[in-house]
């Protein structure tokens, strides 16, 4: 299976796609563009949706459901949101079909049916909520309002990658209500540090916390907090952006609340998400030339057992055994997989294991059940050893919160080492070349020197840093003055 991979080596992008599906996470659809999430995939999306729901509601969220379509009329209502959707809008403009005369057996769309209005399928749910929250608020008893939905969006795209970009996906997308600009802003940072602690202690993965510059922020928003990962290949991806709206949803939907003073006010507001594209993200941070290496904070399964035997005998007794350490795993909340089928022989079992990259593997067969022992295998580091089955269960306890920090560790040493400071336009561009990674230099703050950096490069600038040290300089394009390094780098 990991055989036939092409490494990462000879070409990164055709290691993910194949890797993602023989893995059988995913695989493209009938519909152009959009994919088919499996169910070892879907398992992995499971585990995330969990901790980030529970994440939600700790810091006082709640959830609801808000419809797929759009009323045209709505979703232009906030102009600088609709204009940087429109491109990627897939409208409903008729809702019947009927048989078509000429061709008997097939349909048509009935021209008789066209809408009186057409729908958008939601790329964004900002419009049709901020629609709705008019009737909810009425005054400041009623903020805030903390809502999220899990949801799906269609984004019309025509170059997809399964998980990273497909024309619909997975998300969830938070919208709250707030009576003063403070309480928002301070709402947008939170859900900011809430993605980042998920990154860092579910996915492993080390993000860059930051603002994202006005040509890259959010449609529609005043400002675009954002984490920001580095995978494997030196690309940078967006894995988490919140929004600050300011009162533009509100002005252009007419959302006013009586304050605590008796006068009328706008309300303030914030939106947040993050999509099926984590799942990619965490695929290209860990994974390797043999398949999968899944953090066991989100892993589907924990440890797999697989029975090495020739007897049926052989495999009853070892049945046995397994039996009593499952019973254990569950105590400790540990997930596991017993595979005694016999339709596929031990090696076909490892291999696709090693690629579906469950973190701990066991292996047990006769010798091991004279010696009281099993051979124990880690995902991460391919390493195997002999343990003894008394105290397994404790072992492998403690081995899956090693696992999640050798593998969150080695991920940062790699990042922190592929962020390179630079000074000169021909350091930058040597740096993004030949290195890779983040590029930290100084910017003059202008969206034309942006531009230009990005049509010379194709390296946008990722963030403002939130701990960005003030730090006068000359632009790294321009030589204008700047007054702190920011960080470039091309991206996903």
């Amino acid at each position: 299976m990991s055989k036939n991979l092409t490494s990462r080596a000879e070409d990164y992008s055709k290691w993910y796609n194949e890797l993602v599906v023989k893995a059988d996470l995913a695989e493209n659809s009938a519909v152009r563009g959009c994919m088919v999430i499996k169910p070892y995939g879907y398992a992995i999306w499971e585990k995330m949706q969990a901790e980030l729901d529970r994440m939600f509601k700790e810091t006082g969220h709640q959830n609801a459901y808000f419809p797929l379509f759009v009323p045209k009329s709505l979703f232009e209502a906030e102009e600088k949101n609709a204009e940087g959707f429109a491109k990627e809008c897939a409208v409903v403009t008729h809702y019947r079909l009927q048989n078509n005369p000429d061709s008997p057996g097939k349909l048509q769309v009935d021209p008789e049916a066209k809408l009186e209005e057409e729908l958008v399928v939601r790329p964004t749910s900002e419009a049709i909520i901020w629609n709705t929250y008019r009737g909810w608020i009425q005054s400041y008893r009623d903020l805030p309002i903390l809502i999220n939905q899990w949801a799906n969006v269609v984004r019309w795209e025509m170059r997809t990658r399964l998980f990273l970009r497909t024309a619909e996906f997975l998300w969830q997308e938070g919208h709250t209500a707030h009576a003063t600009k403070a309480e928002a802003l301070a709402e947008a940072r939170l859900m900011n540090q809430v993605y980042a602690d998920f990154a860092e202690n579910f996915m492993a993965i080390p993000v860059i916390q930051g603002v994202k510059t006005e040509s890259e922020r959010f449609a529609g928003a005043e400002e675009t907090f954002c984490i920001e990962a580095l995978m494997q290949d030196g690309k940078a991806l967006q894995a988490g952006t919140s929004h600050f709206l300011g009162q533009n949803f509100a002005k252009a939907f007419d959302v006013k609340f009586t304050n605590n003073e008796g006068k009328l006010d706008h309300v303030w507001a914030t939106s947040w998400g993050v999509s099926t594209r984590l799942v990619g993200a965490l695929i290209m941070t860990h994974s390797d030339d043999k398949g999968l290496v899944l953090p066991p904070n989100l892993a589907p399964i924990h440890v797999v057992i697989v029975p090495i035997h020739k007897t049926d005998a052989q495999l009853e007794e070892i049945g046995v055994v397994v039996k009593n350490l499952t019973s254990q795993f569950k105590k400790k909340g540990i997930s596991f997989k017993y595979d005694d089928r016999t339709t596929h022989r031990p090696g076909a079992k490892f291999a696709q294991y090693e690629l579906q990259g469950v973190p701990l593997r066991i292996a047990i067969g006769p010798k091991d059940l004279e010696n009281k022992t099993v051979e124990l295998a880690r995902r991460d580091t391919l390493s195997k050893e002999n343990i003894p089955l008394e105290g397994l269960v404790e072992k492998i306890d403690d081995l899956l919160v090693e696992i999640q920090d050798t593998l969150f560790k080695k991920a940062l040493d790699f990042r922190n080492s592929h962020i390179t400071e630079v000074d000169t336009f021909e350091e930058f561009k040597t740096v993004l070349e030949t290195k890779t990674g983040f590029v930290s230099a100084h910017w003059d703050g202008t969206p034309a020197t942006e531009d230009k950096i990005k049509e010379l490069t194709k390296a946008t600038i990722r963030c403002i840093p939130l701990d960005q040290q003030k730090e006068v300089g000359s632009c790294v394009f321009s030589g204008k003055t700047s007054n702190g390094r920011v960080l470039f780098a091309k991206a996903y």
